[in-house]
């Protein structure tokens, strides 16, 4: 491998990183307070996890074209692959949020305010670390899906590990694919090992 190549690769594999973690945080911040509010508002449960659930299924490059055309979200560049990668990763966060707190035995809940905690007291002492483990699945698969349809976001002009993949599929150059798709997968099996690994911890606890 050139000295060159190895630093384009070096690059837009931080660029992928960045693209990854910006909209796992993004996600994750909007999509937990989001899944313990639709275990306190069971009417909206099926409705809002349908409307994420149709989103999961939109393939990914038709949803960067639908969101291209938008104003402040649409456009070229890595804001438009963020929000697109944020709306995939939302539905994994919040079923496993909505799953770990529903799945809360009823009698700790009723120990809990037996002892005179307040809703939010049981909330975050009692209901969100029993369901922490749930919640970290769903962020390790929020995880490694978003590395991989991360790579599509050099379409639209965000960079990453996929600007390898595209030009190596347009001359034809398998080198160049690797160069994209290994790192990708590097990257993708260490965050769910790492991810796995801090979910057992927790599971433990």
């Amino acid at each position: 491998m050139s000295p060159f190549l190895a630093r384009e690769m070096l690059t837009l594999s931080f660029q992928h990183l960045w693209l990854v973690v910006i909209a796992i945080t993004v996600a994750a911040a909007v999509a937990i307070p989001g899944g313990v509010l639709l275990t306190r508002r069971p009417g909206l449960r099926r409705s809002l996890l349908g409307f994420a659930s149709v989103i999961e299924t939109v393939p990914s490059l038709a949803l960067f074209g639908f969101l291209l055309p938008l104003p402040l979200l649409g456009g070229i560049g890595p804001h438009t692959a963020i929000t697109a990668l944020c709306l995939y990763a939302l539905l994994p966060i919040v079923r496993n949020t909505v799953v770990g707190i529903t799945g809360v035995d009823p009698a700790v809940r009723e120990a809990a305010v037996a002892m005179g905690m307040t809703p939010q007291q049981v909330l975050w002492q009692v209901e969100l670390p029993l369901a922490l483990p749930a919640v970290l699945a769903g962020l390790r698969i929020a995880t490694v899906t978003t590395i991989g349809t991360a790579t599509i976001a050099a379409a639209i002009g965000a960079g990453g590990l996929g600007v390898f993949i595209f030009e190596g599929i347009a001359s034809v150059n398998t080198a160049m694919i690797l160069a994209g798709a290994i790192p990708a997968a590097a990257m993708a099996l260490v965050a769910d090992e790492g991810l796995e690994w801090i979910e057992r911890k927790f599971s433990r606890v």
